[in-house]
């Protein structure tokens, strides 16, 4: 990776806000840190980045965000040690990520040196605000989006791209009841399903407000055109365990390209579990539901790790999953969280120590 020539400027906040915080209570994305890292693209070209004190952003009413869209983000996570040591869980595979996203939107791409070398100056200096709690970390949010001006239909000529961070405590979602999809689709063949964009995520909120209604708490997605294949649950990768085989859709123009669910993948191959990458239909699943080879289901992401999934409803009816002492979730969950919080080998190289 090439280094960036001058060291990153940090302004540090006049007043913390880290007293006023209570650790113990915290919930998801609800409590920002003191700092923030802000690039702006003008005249063609990324300024060197910055960490600023945590602040508003001021926006033209003609920012082509507003109108057109414009908008990608990651989602990603810093821990703690037991030594007070701070790490990252794969931040390359977020740069790439972010950077395959920004191209589908004609957004200028990030500078790899830019990311790193920004994310690591700001985990730096808000290590404090990673708790220690179990199971808490520090919410990483980077995004971009277009703050040029103009009213016409066309990529906007100036961008900013911000991460920001929000301590936050361990994620238990709990086993949630899903809705297979028979109507609305996530995405298209040929669209930008595979960036994180943030219209995709605005155009999943009706309907899981529909499957909300029905006392469901998400949604399983099918695919564009037939609704006869799995895809993903609600905006988290998705596996399914029948028999003893651990199965996930492929990625493709439809499906987010996880590096939760390619961790997964790779972790269980290692636990000689047998994993297949493949379509996984609709029929497929009720037939092993009611057959009894169905044992599990959860998402995949990066907020819970993994999700499990406690029943089903398709075409009006319910399936629900049997309960296991020793599932692949838990199993998987802590090699993937034992890595993430330095507590146990790191074969795969994903751990990436925050440096002074």
């Amino acid at each position: 990776m090439e280094t960036m020539a001058n060291k990153i400027a940090v302004e540090k906040t006049k007043s913390s806000k880290i007293h006023d915080v209570d650790f113990d209570n915290l919930s998801f994305g609800s409590v920002y840190s003191d700092h923030m890292l802000v690039c702006d693209y003008k005249n063609g070209k990324w300024s060197e980045p910055k960490v600023v004190p945590y602040q508003s952003i001021t926006l033209d009413p003609s920012a082509k965000i507003f109108h057109y869209g414009q908008s990608i983000f990651e989602g990603m996570k810093a821990y703690k040690d037991e030594n007070g040591k701070a790490w990252l869980f794969r931040p390359e595979e977020n740069w790439k990520r972010l950077n395959k996203s920004a191209k589908r939107l004609a957004i200028p791409e990030i500078p790899e040196a830019y990311f790193m070398e920004g994310l690591n100056a700001l985990i730096q200096l808000e290590s404090d605000w990673i708790p220690q709690n179990p199971g808490s970390s520090l919410y990483i949010r980077p995004f971009v989006f277009a703050s040029g001006n103009g009213f016409h239909a066309s990529p906007a000529d100036e961008y900013k791209f911000i991460i920001a961070c929000a301590p936050s405590g361990a994620y238990f979602s709990g086993k949630v009841k899903v809705l297979i999809e028979e109507t609305y689709s996530r995405a298209a063949n040929g669209g930008v399903g595979y960036a994180k964009a943030g219209g995709n995520y605005a155009g999943q909120f009706y309907p899981t407000q529909l499957a909300a209604e029905k006392g469901y708490q998400q949604v399983i997605w099918t695919d564009d055109n037939t609704h006869e294949f799995i895809e993903e649950a609600g905006a988290m990768n998705v596996f399914v365990r029948i028999e003893d085989t651990l199965l996930t859709a492929p990625t493709s123009d439809r499906i987010l390209d996880g590096i939760t669910r390619k961790s997964i993948l790779d972790i269980a191959k290692d636990e000689g579990i047998k994993t297949e990458v493949r379509k996984i239909s609709v029929h497929e699943l009720v037939e092993a539901a009611e057959n009894g080879s169905l044992k599990e289901m959860f998402g995949a992401g990066t907020a819970a790790v993994v999700s499990p999934i406690s029943g089903f409803g398709y075409h009006g009816k319910d399936y629900d999953l049997p309960e296991l002492e020793e599932s692949y979730a838990s199993l998987l969950k802590k090699r993937i969280t034992d890595i993430q919080y330095n507590r146990a080998e790191d074969k795969f190289g994903w751990r990436y120590e925050v440096t002074q």
